[in-house]
């Protein structure tokens, strides 16, 4: 039988169509003219066709966590008690990570900074003169990264915070509590309400620097002498006597210098919205003959005697000082204008308000002119009285 001949079209539209058959996995035969073509001609060898095989993938090793940077820095001291704390990561952190752990606790919260850093925000401030402890989790319940990467093992930091040191807010505290001739009007706080009431009862709450208030004095008959002495922000004397009152009630040494101890107490009592309930009470020598010492307490005059100050070669230092040390009874020695030495046992009701200088009785055969060696003399019955109001950080004026 004669076979038929492909045409070229042909064989190249049966050329295309195995092709097609080819991908789709099947094996084609030529197309013959005809069917009775097709049936006689010789079978096309058929090769089958091999399955695609897709190799494994190799999983991506993920890297692990690591911490980066951190601020404040391991080991480091005084650090401000406004400061946050950030912690930086080599990489992305997922948004369910676990935050970082503080001890002691701080009112405050951690937030995400960016992608790859957190940062804990204090409600108030870090707690200061105090050592914190940070400590990053770390395993399959600790910090954790978006690609699944942990911290190896957990990474734990210790600073030390330091305090505060502002002369205003000082002030501001010492007279909420009742230590100064002032009341602080916090601008927040309610006319109503008095201010210490105001204050968060939480030390890591209490504003460490001074906020937005006014002063007015507590009383409205305040001698010249003592109003001379208040300058706001200002570390005058009259804050020192405040200070050292304060010191003397905590049993602290009376200094009248605001360190760590100081204001550790001062915000613990400031918590605790105990206010001073001593009144307050002032000393005021006058040089004019006759020579005498005032008592002012709570805004009135109390008590006044006769006095005797220091003679023309020692003369009393004016100005005004805060009692610094008292003695029920003492001896007094030292060196007379002549060169002789003295030595008197027995000085009752003594207050040392400048160096040598101390309020304090003794025995004349008057008083009110200058007859002393500095020191402000009283009779033993007036130094009695006056005993029971010139405690440590009381002001003596002598003017």
């Amino acid at each position: 039988m004669k076979k038929t001949s492909l045409t070229p079209a042909l064989l190249i539209a049966t050329v295309v169509a195995a092709a097609l058959l080819a991908a789709a996995g099947v094996a084609p035969r030529l197309a013959s003219a005809s069917a009775a073509d097709a049936s006689s001609a010789s079978p096309s060898p058929v090769v089958a066709a091999s399955p695609s095989v897709t190799p494994s993938a190799t999983p991506t090793p993920v890297a692990p966590l690591k911490v980066s940077a951190i601020s404040p820095a391991a080991g480091a001291k005084n650090v401000s008690f406004g400061q946050s704390i950030r912690v930086s990561f080599s990489a992305p952190l997922a948004t369910t990570t676990p935050f970082p752990i503080l001890s002691p606790a701080i009112p405050g919260a951690w937030r995400h900074a960016g992608t790859s850093a957190l940062v804990f925000v204090p409600k108030g401030h870090l707690p200061v003169y105090t050592q914190v402890r940070l400590t990053i989790p770390a395993g399959s319940a600790g910090t954790h990264g978006a690609d699944g990467g942990r911290l190896a093992k957990p990474y734990v930091i210790r600073f030390t915070v330091g305090g505060p040191s502002s002369v205003l807010r000082l002030q501001q505290l010492l007279a909420e509590l009742g230590y100064l001739p002032l009341h602080f009007h916090p601008a927040a706080a309610s006319p109503s309400k008095p201010a210490l009431r105001s204050e968060p009862t939480n030390i890591d709450l209490i504003a460490l620097q001074p906020v937005d208030g006014y002063f007015t004095w507590r009383w409205s008959h305040i001698p010249s002498s003592l109003g001379a002495l208040w300058t706001k922000g200002e570390p005058t004397v009259l804050l020192k006597g405040a200070l050292m009152a304060f010191e003397a009630g905590h049993g602290l040494s009376t200094d009248g210098s605001a360190g760590r101890k100081v204001w550790t107490a001062l915000l613990n009592q400031v918590a605790a919205h105990k206010a001073h309930t001593d009144p307050y009470r002032y000393i005021l020598v006058s040089t004019v003959l006759p020579e005498k010492l005032s008592v002012w307490s709570n805004g009135e005059t109390i008590y006044t005697t006769l006095a005797n100050t220091g003679i023309a070669s020692r003369p009393t230092a004016k100005g005004t000082f805060p009692v610094y040390a008292r003695y029920r009874t003492t001896t007094m020695s030292g060196t007379n204008p002549d060169g002789t030495h003295y030595n008197d046992p027995g000085v009752p009701y003594v207050a040392y308000f400048n160096g040598g200088d101390a309020v304090h009785g003794f025995v004349r055969a008057s008083y009110g002119s200058p007859q002393s060696l500095g020191c402000v003399e009283l009779s033993y019955s007036s130094a009695a009285v006056v005993w029971k109001y010139d405690p440590l950080g009381t002001l003596v004026t002598v003017h």
